[in-house]
């Protein structure tokens, strides 16, 4: 019987481990503080839990989390945060001892949906509010945006508009959170390639897509003097 019990309770353990899903440095579409980084998010069955780290870059720097954080999911679904670890609560706040210092901290809400491929993660206040918008959860899309972006990194514009086109086409009318920034880089290739009829066919493109939060992107490439 003891036998018996271990080897249940081992396979209690293994399924337990089996359901959880970890995506590593996800891929992110738009973000509100530059050095805010998201390191890894752990889904698991009864929780999700978010790993981040924020770099201070001025004299005197604060931060804290807003009670009011929540994760937007794919069909609308707000999933408010449980706690945070090793950051204060606002109006507390925690102050940096230097220029360079970085904070590490986790953030914890209800579990997702073990298929969400994508979330938003929004910070609900008055001033200075961080957010992430399009945080890619689908560890293969995360690891081909990684060897595109790493590609772009070192090719010519002409090559890049064909390499974000062909992720682009893959994922199109997919309602996946990072496809209006592959149309961003695209029409910035085209640019770069002093293509303006091109970045402008991808601009409207663009526009006539369903690509999610496509008003911040229009309004990023607005603010550019892309129109």
């Amino acid at each position: 019987m003891k036998i018996i019990l271990i080897i249940s309770l081992l396979l209690l353990i293994d399924t337990h481990y089996g359901n959880s899903q970890t995506s590593e440095k996800p891929n992110i579409s738009l973000k509100s503080h530059e050095t805010l980084e998201i390191l890894k998010i752990e889904i698991s069955p009864d929780k999700t839990v978010v790993w981040l780290s924020i770099e201070n870059r001025i004299e005197g720097g604060n931060f804290c989390a807003d009670r009011n954080i929540y994760i937007l999911d794919p069909d609308g679904n707000k999933l408010r945060i449980i706690k945070s670890i090793g950051i204060p609560s606002c109006p507390d706040s925690y102050k940096f001892k230097s220029i360079g210092e970085k904070l590490q901290f986790t953030l914890e809400f209800p579990p997702l949906k073990r298929e969400t491929k994508w979330i938003d993660i929004i910070e609900d206040c008055t001033s200075n509010c961080f957010w992430f918008y399009g945080v890619t959860l689908d560890n293969d899309l995360n690891r081909r945006l990684d060897e595109v972006f790493l590609l772009a990194s070192k090719g010519k514009a002409t090559d890049n508009i064909a390499l974000f086109k062909t992720l682009l086409d893959s994922i199109d009318n997919q309602n996946i959170g990072i496809e209006g920034l592959l149309y961003v880089n695209i029409i910035n290739a085209a640019i770069e390639d002093t293509d303006k009829v091109n970045a402008m066919a991808w601009y409207k493109r663009m526009v006539s897509s369903n690509a999610p939060r496509l008003s911040y992107y229009m309004k990023y490439l607005n603010d550019k003097g892309i129109k």
